[in-house]
């Protein structure tokens, strides 16, 4: 798979593991995020990834922060992206079932009773349900535009 990874200052650790992770497992991961503790802001890192994404050749995108929250907010700003937080297995299967995510947040500060690659690995065996889900999908895309 082709994956889009982008992070600020609180999760360098977490991206670096989740890069490295994928990397070894042949996927080829384009980091968009920062590699030191210098602070930096969490919503142009998230605009730098969705619109990236956006350009298309990406399966998905995992944005990262401290608490993972500030930066799925700021990605969920963009038409055309759905990013989830996820917290578990369910979470992160559920959130490509019934939401067609394509983006997953996570954070590098928060303590996670399952390892994050866990949860990925979890969200990519998932597929896409449709049926009453896509209508929902629909109507998500449609609350969503640029000048949010």
């Amino acid at each position: 798979m082709n994956i889009l990874i982008a992070n600020d200052h609180g999760a360098v650790a977490l991206k670096q593991a989740i890069q490295n992770a994928l990397e070894q497992e042949g996927h080829t991961v384009t980091n968009l995020g920062v590699d030191t503790e210098e602070s930096v802001d969490y919503p142009d890192i998230a605009h730098k990834a969705a619109t990236t994404f956006l350009k298309g050749g990406y399966d998905f995108g995992i944005v990262c922060c401290g608490s993972g929250i500030g930066i799925s907010i700021a990605a969920n700003k963009h038409k055309g992206i759905r990013c989830a937080q996820v917290f578990d297995l369910y979470t992160a299967a559920m959130c490509k079932k019934h939401n067609n995510a394509n983006f997953l947040a996570f954070g590098g500060r928060i303590q996670y009773p399952v390892p994050v690659i866990d949860m990925i690995h979890a969200y990519m065996e998932a597929q896409f349900e449709g049926g009453r889900h896509e209508r929902r999908v629909s109507k998500l895309n449609d609350l969503c535009s640029n000048s949010n």
